[in-house]
């Protein structure tokens, strides 16, 4: 922690220097055999590196120099995090492309970020787009599968490797989920995805017997985030290489993890239906980023597991009380972050024993140098007052891709723009209401969509498995909101108009605005989910944008 040229670009090399258990495994990879069990295979910092270099060999030899972008579209788990640590110790730019990511939209991005070369699991539609645009067509397309088994024996690196990085070299590019629009790019360097993470190094559970399991894309700055922090404490963790519970479910009763990091969508299928109690027997900590959960979720996982004795803060294990009976119950750690933040920069926690408090996300974390509620102009709004989310934090993105118009549009009054709009009350707790682009614009004023999918998910349970609420233009002018539902499995004799209802009465119960219709979904492109899990709002917008006009009916 105190080498200065520690970075997110060079963080294995010091790992491996380092750690006096380089030959023992840390990094799982997992498989299901021919009888459906699930198979995990450890690897060493000594073979992580190893395969690296090989990689690398690849890359040298294709003719990836510094400073190039290269796009990866591989599945996720294990894979992306070797080919990024590859570019890394060349110099060159990872582009992690998410593999669920459409086709058009891939290639489009793919034009953009103008990488030199592209190494996916199938190369096929992305040939066919660029036989079509051959002007575009990168260096080099080619199968994952070319790289894994190339002959590394008789080739060569540069002279000079690993690459020594500077303090702001990019060191990779992250697409955003798209869920408001075009996937931006986003640039990770080599010091600011490093800053912060400091303080997590000396709190992170660490105990001989702790597990993480890493449910987060790895191609995401969530999962190499998490990574990252495992290499250096060499700390045992599953790359997860799907978040669905019928593949998650299965390794957590194979790997039985104390830890459990993931976006939101994968703690909505945990949360539901019947509990994870086998898998989950050991957890102590959830650990949530990206937008925030729903406590409806929470407090059903809070449930299950134990933590140790004393475990009363994230993070943090008095010495004293370790001897003790653990404790029932686990601990849900709600951090709200983004790629452009560099980590989660707030942080809720949440036991079988905290008091309901809809949408804290709790107070600012040690990386955040200030946090504001702003208004439009940029000077700070009185305690309790809507406003925008604002950071200073040396961990925030050097920016966009090529696209400085862009990142200066997040820049306001010296602070970054999460995206956000939020309040804060008198004791510093940050309140995360909404995403900017999907507050809904009433007649009566902003309605925000993430309260009122709250009270839907904790207040409906026996009805609603999850949900999200848009809003779309009202016949009167302005918007009015509307949820579009996944129903509990025992609740599908719930019609639209009982349910809208119910939940019409809770939220007049708790003071806040009530929907103007309720949607079922039946079919999975029914709540349409991008990439990374997220609801795809401004689909659900476009799809029901005409559903008040003339009077036409909500069913």
């Amino acid at each position: 922690m105190i080498e200065p040229d520690l970075g997110a670009g060079n963080f294995l090399e010091y790992a491996v220097k380092a750690n006096p258990n380089r030959t023992l495994p840390f990094l799982y990879s997992h498989s299901t055999d021919h009888r459906g069990e699930v198979v995990l295979r450890g690897h060493s910092l000594v073979e992580v590196a190893a395969l690296r270099d090989r990689y690398a060999k690849w890359y040298w030899a294709n003719g990836v120099r510094p400073g190039e972008p290269v796009g990866i579209v591989v599945a996720e788990g294990m894979e992306p995090l070797i080919h990024f640590l590859a570019l890394s110790a060349l110099g060159a730019i990872p582009a992690m492309i998410n593999d669920a990511m459409r086709p058009d939209v891939l290639v489009r991005y793919l034009n953009f970020v103008g990488v030199v070369g592209v190494v996916a699991d199938d190369t096929t539609r992305i040939a066919s787009a660029y036989r079509a645009d051959p002007q575009n067509r990168p260096r080099f397309l080619a199968l994952s599968y070319e790289v894994a088994a190339f002959d590394a024996e008789s080739a060569s690196l540069p002279e000079v490797y690993p690459y020594r990085h500077a303090p702001d070299d990019v060191v990779a590019l992250i697409h955003s989920s798209g869920t408001t629009g075009t996937p931006k790019s986003t640039m990770l360097s080599h010091r600011s995805f490093w800053d912060g993470k400091q303080p997590r190094m000396v709190r992170f559970p660490a105990e001989p017997y702790d597990k993480l399991m890493c449910l987060m894309p790895h191609t995401h700055a969530g999962g190499l985030s998490y990574f990252l922090t495992a290499t250096l404490l060499g700390l045992p963790m599953v790359a997860m290489a799907d978040w669905r519970r019928k593949v998650v479910e299965p390794v957590m009763e194979a790997f039985q993890p104390t830890m459990l990091a993931s976006f939101p969508r994968s703690f909505v299928e945990l949360a539901t239906g019947e509990l994870p109690v086998k898998g989950a027997a050991k957890v102590h900590s959830w650990f949530n980023t990206g937008d925030s959960a729903h406590y409806g979720h929470i407090r059903r996982l809070v449930t299950l597991g134990e933590r140790p004795a004393g475990l009363i803060k994230a993070w943090l294990l008095p010495e004293d009380r370790a001897d003790e009976a653990a404790v029932p119950g686990s601990q849900f750690i709600d951090g709200l972050g983004s790629t452009e933040m560099g980590m989660a920069l707030f942080g809720g926690i949440t036991t079988p024993e905290t008091p309901r408090n809809d949408r804290c996300v709790g107070k600012a974390q040690q990386a955040v140098e200030k946090a504001a509620v702003l208004d439009d102009d940029g000077n700070e709004v009185p305690d309790g007052t809507v406003g925008l989310l604002a950071v200073k934090t040396p961990s925030r993105t050097p920016g966009y891709w090529k696209n400085p118009r862009l990142t200066s549009s997040f820049e306001l009054a010296g602070y970054w723009l999460t995206g956000d709009v939020a309040r804060r009350d008198a004791e510093g707790n940050f309140y995360h209401l909404d995403r900017t682009v999907d507050v809904i614009d009433t007649m009566a004023g902003p309605v925000y969509s993430l309260t009122l999918e709250e009270v839907l998910l904790a207040d409906c349970a026996e009805i609603v498995r999850d949900c999200s609420v848009v809003g779309v233009p009202a016949a009167e002018g302005g918007q009015r909101p509307i949820a579009v539902v996944q129903l509990q499995t025992g609740a599908t004799d719930w019609t639209s108009e009982a349910i809208l209802e119910k939940a019409n009465k809770e939220l007049s119960a708790v003071g806040l605005a009530t929907l103007g219709a309720v949607k079922i979904a039946v079919k999975p492109e029914d709540f349409p989910l991008g990439p990374t899990g997220k609801v795809l709002k401004r689909e659900l917008r476009t799809r029901y944008a005409t559903l008040f006009a003339n009077g036409a009916s909500t069913r």
